[in-house]
């Protein structure tokens, strides 16, 4: 597929920027010279979790949700970061949503979709069951189920986030992007294939949930029964078909990384730089913890993708 051919404009990433709430927009990206010393890679962190819903998932959600129709009501399924997010952006405006999200969803993420003003309903056992119903009731009801990865906007929330990492005064050597439905690793590699083609896109996920990237790997469509890791937001078994297209030509190599290597780098980003991120957002560190040779003296950027931790996960994993 030419870059030409993808769905996502480049046109259109220019003008939404203007269009997001500034409250998700902007956010810090700092060399962490702490990270540098442990990686033996110059790290250069964007960090998306200073924000209301304390993911970078607020982009989408609000221009998606600034530019529905207001009269058709919304649901999503999430495993809560996309669901705070669309919660948050639909409280704004006044409209009704419904979140489904799975029966062993992280229950902080629970109670800040029902505290933003979402319907919650819990239903399947992990994120991917959750969603089939969403669409299932959606279908049935005339509602509109918003699908994180496949509408369009969700992409180009993301991809905002590569417009502001390419102001960053170094040439970034690798992105090591977070992989769960895609949303975040497609939005930012086609901005970076287009206006930074030197630079290496690799995508993170967990091995406990590695459907996505032996799909993209295999080239059709690998889906697991179960998952198994501790990183909700990328616990994903069944890969979105549309994502997976996104990704061709856009993503160099994709790795996939221990849950030891995923609650180091949270220990270790939490120590040096004092952000406490979830797992889906330790992944980039994570795959370097595990391959320091191979980015030795590069400059990699990571994005901490999401912040939503229970105390007792803060309890757990950061101490």
């Amino acid at each position: 597929m030419s870059h030409a051919s993808h769905r996502l404009s480049l046109a259109r990433i220019d003008t939404v920027s203007a269009k997001i709430d500034r409250v998700f927009s902007q956010t810090p990206q700092f060399v962490d010279d702490g990270l540098s010393g442990v990686t033996g890679a110059r790290v250069v962190l964007k960090v998306e979790t200073l924000n209301p819903i304390r993911s970078f998932k607020g982009r989408g959600a609000d221009l998606l949700v600034s530019e529905a129709d207001p009269s058709v009501p919304l649901c999503c399924a999430s495993a809560g970061n996309f669901g705070q997010a669309m919660a948050y952006a639909c409280r704004k405006r006044n409209l009704p949503l419904t979140v489904y999200a799975s029966t062993n969803a992280n229950a902080l993420k629970v109670e800040k979709m029902k505290h933003f003003g979402a319907n919650v309903i819990l239903h399947g056992e992990d994120f991917d069951a959750a969603k089939l119903e969403a669409r299932r009731v959606a279908q049935h009801s005339g509602g509109r189920f918003v699908e994180d990865s496949l509408d369009i906007e969700t992409l180009e929330g993301a991809a905002t986030i590569g417009v502001e990492l390419l102001q960053f005064p170094e040439p970034i050597d690798t992105l090591l992007i977070a992989l769960g439905n895609g949303a975040l690793l497609n939005g930012i590699a086609r901005i970076y294939k287009e206006r930074s083609p030197h630079t290496s896109i690799i995508a993170v996920q967990a091995k406990g949930a590695p459907a996505m990237v032996e799909s993209w790997q295999q080239k059709k469509i690998i889906t697991h029964p179960s998952v198994n890791t501790i990183a909700d937001g990328v616990a994903v078994r069944l890969p979105v078909p549309q994502a997976l297209q996104d990704m061709e030509g856009m993503v160099d190599d994709a790795l996939l990384v221990d849950e030891a290597s995923i609650i180091q780098a949270m220990k270790l980003i939490h120590l040096h730089s004092g952000v406490a991120t979830e797992p889906s957002g330790a992944l980039g560190i994570a795959a370097l913890l595990e391959n320091k040779s191979r980015f030795a003296n590069h400059t990699v950027a990571t994005v901490l993708c999401g912040g939503n931790l229970t105390e007792h996960q803060m309890k757990v994993w950061l101490h």
